[in-house]
Protein backbone atom coordinates (compact mmCIF):
# COMPACT_ATOMS: atom_id res chain seq x y z
CA UNK A 1 0.00 0.00 0.00
CA UNK A 2 1.60 3.27 -0.99
CA UNK A 3 1.56 6.70 1.44
CA UNK A 4 -1.71 8.09 -0.65
CA UNK A 5 -3.67 4.83 -0.03
CA UNK A 6 -2.77 4.53 3.82
CA UNK A 7 -3.42 8.25 3.94
CA UNK A 8 -6.92 7.80 2.85
CA UNK A 9 -7.64 4.95 5.45
CA UNK A 10 -6.83 7.07 8.09
CA UNK A 11 -9.24 9.87 6.81
CA UNK A 12 -12.08 7.55 7.70
CA UNK A 13 -13.72 8.04 11.18
CA UNK A 14 -13.06 5.07 13.09
CA UNK A 15 -15.07 4.46 16.39
CA UNK A 16 -14.27 3.91 19.75
CA UNK A 17 -14.72 0.71 21.24
CA UNK A 18 -16.15 0.66 24.63
CA UNK A 19 -15.52 -2.33 26.56
CA UNK A 20 -14.32 -5.65 25.60
CA UNK A 21 -15.06 -7.07 22.18
CA UNK A 22 -13.20 -10.06 21.67
CA UNK A 23 -11.86 -10.75 18.03
CA UNK A 24 -11.72 -14.72 17.03
CA UNK A 25 -9.44 -16.20 14.02
CA UNK A 26 -11.67 -17.87 12.62
CA UNK A 27 -8.93 -20.75 11.33
CA UNK A 28 -7.78 -21.79 14.71
CA UNK A 29 -11.10 -20.66 16.56
CA UNK A 30 -8.65 -19.08 18.93
CA UNK A 31 -8.93 -15.40 20.38
CA UNK A 32 -6.00 -13.31 19.34
CA UNK A 33 -7.58 -10.07 20.90
CA UNK A 34 -9.47 -7.26 21.51
CA UNK A 35 -10.75 -4.38 19.49
CA UNK A 36 -9.48 -0.75 19.99
CA UNK A 37 -11.47 0.85 16.80
CA UNK A 38 -13.35 0.14 13.81
CA UNK A 39 -14.02 1.81 10.65
CA UNK A 40 -15.98 0.60 7.16
CA UNK A 41 -12.08 -0.36 6.03
CA UNK A 42 -10.24 -1.53 8.99
CA UNK A 43 -10.08 -2.08 12.51
CA UNK A 44 -7.72 -1.63 15.48
CA UNK A 45 -6.31 -4.48 16.69
CA UNK A 46 -4.99 -4.68 20.37
CA UNK A 47 -3.82 -7.98 19.72
CA UNK A 48 -2.28 -10.59 22.84
CA UNK A 49 -0.91 -13.21 20.13
CA UNK A 50 1.87 -13.16 17.46
CA UNK A 51 0.45 -12.25 14.22
CA UNK A 52 2.32 -11.81 10.60
CA UNK A 53 3.06 -8.86 9.35
CA UNK A 54 1.32 -7.99 5.46
CA UNK A 55 -0.48 -11.19 6.32
CA UNK A 56 -4.26 -12.33 5.59
CA UNK A 57 -6.31 -13.71 8.45
CA UNK A 58 -10.20 -14.39 8.59
CA UNK A 59 -11.69 -12.74 11.61
CA UNK A 60 -14.71 -12.97 13.61
CA UNK A 61 -16.05 -10.94 15.82
CA UNK A 62 -19.42 -9.54 17.46
CA UNK A 63 -20.38 -5.92 17.80
CA UNK A 64 -21.99 -4.53 21.19
CA UNK A 65 -25.77 -2.73 20.94
CA UNK A 66 -25.56 -3.67 17.32
CA UNK A 67 -29.34 -4.53 16.08
CA UNK A 68 -28.37 -7.83 15.15
CA UNK A 69 -25.89 -8.09 18.24
CA UNK A 70 -26.04 -12.10 18.07
CA UNK A 71 -25.06 -12.00 14.80
CA UNK A 72 -20.87 -12.39 14.12
CA UNK A 73 -19.25 -10.15 11.91
CA UNK A 74 -16.76 -12.13 9.79
CA UNK A 75 -13.99 -10.41 7.86
CA UNK A 76 -11.47 -10.91 5.87
CA UNK A 77 -7.89 -8.83 6.80
CA UNK A 78 -4.56 -7.47 5.96
CA UNK A 79 -2.57 -6.72 8.83
CA UNK A 80 -0.79 -3.53 7.33
CA UNK A 81 1.89 -2.31 10.97
CA UNK A 82 2.14 -3.41 14.21
CA UNK A 83 4.31 -1.98 17.06
CA UNK A 84 4.55 -2.87 20.75
CA UNK A 85 1.82 -2.01 23.65
CA UNK A 86 3.11 -0.71 26.67
CA UNK A 87 1.30 -3.87 28.15
CA UNK A 88 3.94 -7.23 27.73
CA UNK A 89 2.78 -9.09 25.35
CA UNK A 90 -0.17 -7.10 23.52
CA UNK A 91 0.57 -5.20 19.94
CA UNK A 92 -1.34 -2.24 18.35
CA UNK A 93 -2.25 -3.69 15.11
CA UNK A 94 -3.82 -2.03 12.11
CA UNK A 95 -5.68 -4.49 9.47
CA UNK A 96 -7.45 -3.16 6.38
CA UNK A 97 -10.49 -5.13 5.18
CA UNK A 98 -10.18 -7.12 2.26
CA UNK A 99 -13.32 -9.26 2.29
CA UNK A 100 -17.01 -8.88 3.88
CA UNK A 101 -20.43 -10.35 3.20
CA UNK A 102 -22.92 -7.24 2.27
CA UNK A 103 -25.21 -7.73 5.23
CA UNK A 104 -22.53 -7.72 7.47
CA UNK A 105 -20.90 -4.44 6.02
CA UNK A 106 -24.53 -3.11 6.55
CA UNK A 107 -24.38 -4.18 10.44
CA UNK A 108 -21.01 -1.98 10.80
CA UNK A 109 -22.03 0.91 8.94
CA UNK A 110 -25.48 1.03 11.48
CA UNK A 111 -22.85 0.24 14.34
CA UNK A 112 -20.82 3.14 12.89
CA UNK A 113 -23.89 5.74 12.69
CA UNK A 114 -25.61 4.72 16.24
CA UNK A 115 -26.12 7.04 19.02
CA UNK A 116 -23.02 7.12 21.80
CA UNK A 117 -20.30 6.80 19.10
CA UNK A 118 -16.87 8.11 20.38
CA UNK A 119 -14.81 8.67 16.93
CA UNK A 120 -11.00 9.36 16.79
Amino acid sequence: MNASQQDEFRRVRRRKVEGTIQVVDTMTDAVVGRLGNLSETGMLLIASTLLVEDALYQFRFVLPDSPRTTLPIEVGVHLLWQEQASASGQTWTGLRFITMVDSQMQQLLQWLDGPDGTFE
